[in-house]
């Protein structure tokens, strides 16, 4: 087995979308790391990815026959700010795989050069954010959180300016597509530019093109725009309570990172809380703390409004004008909250080992975690900490206000919770941010040692009989004090 067949329908149906294009050309690649079961999974040869030839493949220097690599067009809200023309700046589809359950899955390098969206930048990536990509996007599956994922990090041998001179690698990313909501956006400006034709414009065969491929029961809705606006939210909202549950924060949701599948994408200034801190923001870039942990559900509702926006032309007509659209688009919209709500009553309950789904609308378990969000935020405690120490009978040495924890104790407990269920729900190890930073500077410095250890500790994440495995001790301890306050960048 070798070159693996890719398609390209995305290009075939949405070509204003799809800039073809092609990879810049490494001369020495050098893999760094190999996700092997995803290869396995997308019917890859292992050892061929291996080889001189796959590792041309996967920095998109050899080409399968009949492929067609395109740059993605998209806009969108950056920080609330308006960009009409963003798109693939420095990445690349290569195609589409079709992986051993019969589903298609994006290919796609990341760090692969220059392209006409790049936007003054230059197109390539560090080897520390692909890294980092690539651990926490295998940790946030191990952990069952839809993400995309990462099949390799390859280095190529190229220096990148940033703030100091770094060695340069790519990622090459799988996801079940990158659609986002500035997809949608970018379509819906190319028909306002374009106006006289529209029959069908790229609007609908974009709305066509993710019904099919992510919620193909909006097609049979009598508004599919409108199914689809619900579909996406409610992704969207599951999604985002996942992230909350597990103190992770994205740290850039601009409406571009945003994806109609729902799906975590874009690993860039991204980690998890040290400690309990609604307004916990890491991002270099964002200074007003927009995007900080507490935010996230609104900004995710914020951006769910502008793919609402963006869909409005194909929820207008068959008698329904401009004013009626907004009103049906805005109903629509208000899906989120409801979904969001049951998601995190739902995870929380398993969380606390209070039942499976449905158990979190109780009055009684909503109080116990409206509780425990409140005892947890006064006293600043590690959130994956603190849960697996619950479940071990060692949370109270954990907070300050020790009454207010046995007031609340005493009403869990009444509750009856179930050991077993919290040990299945709860992580014990995550990727912490200062053993993420530790590997990623090792790695940077040109030694992997440390990386092994650790992608294999946040890929195990649950030690379901309640003991720690031999020599994965460090990667259950939260961060020591010294380790301060935490910054991460985006690596462009």
């Amino acid at each position: 087995m070798g070159l693996p067949t890719l398609g390209h329908r995305f290009a075939d149906e949405l070509p204003e979308l799809a800039l073809p294009w092609q990879a810049e050309e490494v001369a020495a690649p050098q893999l760094l790391v190999l996700n092997e079961p995803l290869a396995a999974e997308l019917g890859l040869d292992v050892d061929w990815l291996r080889s001189p030839d796959g590792l041309r493949f996967l920095v998109g220097g050899l080409v399968p026959e009949g492929a067609r690599p395109v740059a993605q067009g998209y806009a969108g809200h950056q920080f609330g700010g308006w960009s009409p023309r963003l798109g693939d700046g420095r990445a690349l589809l290569l195609g589409e795989l079709t992986d051993r359950e019969g589903r298609r899955r994006d290919l796609h390098l990341k760090g692969s050069g220059r392209t006409p969206f790049a936007r003054g930048g230059d197109g390539r990536a560090a080897v520390g954010p692909m890294l980092r990509e690539h651990v926490v996007s295998e940790a946030m599956h191990a952990l069952g959180v839809p993400t995309t994922r990462s099949l390799a990090v390859v280095a190529t041998g190229r220096e990148v300016q940033r703030e100091v001179p770094l060695p340069g690698a790519l990622l090459v990313r799988v996801a079940s597509s990158h659609l986002r909501v500035g997809s949608f956006q970018y379509a819906r400006a190319l028909e306002a530019q374009h106006s006289g034709d529209r029959s069908p414009g790229v609007l609908q065969r974009l709305l066509d093109h993710a019904i099919d491929r992510h919620h193909p029961d909006a097609a049979k809705a009598d508004r599919p725009a409108l199914a689809l606006l619900e579909a996406v939210a409610a992704a969207q909202a599951r999604l985002v309570a996942a992230w909350m549950q597990l103190g992770f924060v994205h740290g850039v949701m601009n409406t571009d990172n945003v994806t109609i599948s729902g799906e975590t994408i874009d690993y860039g200034p991204c980690a998890f809380l040290d400690v309990f801190d609604v307004a916990a923001s890491f991002s270099s870039i964002d200074e007003g703390g927009r995007y900080a942990y507490g935010n996230q559900p609104a900004i995710a509702e914020w951006d769910l409004a502008r793919l609402a926006e963006a869909l409005l032309p194909l929820v207008e007509g068959d008698g329904v004008d401009e004013a009626a659209a907004i009103e049906l688009a805005t109903a629509s919209l208000g899906t989120f909250r409801t979904a969001y709500a049951e998601a995190w009553d739902d995870g929380w309950a398993r969380k606390l080992g209070l039942g499976a789904d449905g158990a979190g609308g109780s009055e009684e378990v909503k109080a116990v975690v409206a509780g425990l969000t409140d005892l947890m935020r006064a006293d600043r405690v590690d959130l994956t900490s603190f849960l697996v120490a619950l479940a071990d009978g060692r949370a109270r040495d954990l907070v300050l206000d020790l009454a207010a924890h046995d007031a609340w104790h005493a009403r869990w407990q009444a509750l009856g919770p179930d050991v077993d269920l919290m040990r299945r729900t709860n992580p014990v190890r995550i990727p912490r941010n200062h053993l993420v930073q530790e590997a990623l500077d090792a790695a940077t410095a040109g030694d992997l040692g440390p990386l092994g250890p650790l992608l294999a500790a946040v890929t195990s994440p649950y030690d379901v009989d309640g003991s720690t495995p031999a020599g994965m001790e460090r990667y259950a301890e939260p961060a020591p004090d010294s380790f301060g306050d935490y910054t991460t960048y985006c690596g462009t």
